[in-house]
């Protein structure tokens, strides 16, 4: 059982963060090479929200939510 745990670590350290430690070592010469993962998590973040904006702005024109002010019964 322990090598199976050994293997694990094994598959995360030595090939799947690779790529991460190919950017680290671009630190010292680029920052924004170095940070590339962050951008691009960034970015995809961004076009998220905005997509997210957008539909909620066309449900907004649409008049499809209920904007009653009774929707809890405490109220």
């Amino acid at each position: 059982m322990k090598d199976f745990f050994y293997a694990i670590q094994d598959l995360f350290v030595n090939v799947l963060f690779a790529p991460f430690d190919a950017l680290r070592a671009l630190e010292l010469d680029n920052w924004f090479a170095a940070n590339m993962m962050s951008w691009i998590f960034m970015l995809i973040g961004f076009v998220a929200f905005t997509y997210w904006m957008m539909q909620l702005k066309k449900f907004n024109d649409n008049n499809e939510e209920d904007k009653s002010i009774s929707s809890h019964s405490y109220l």
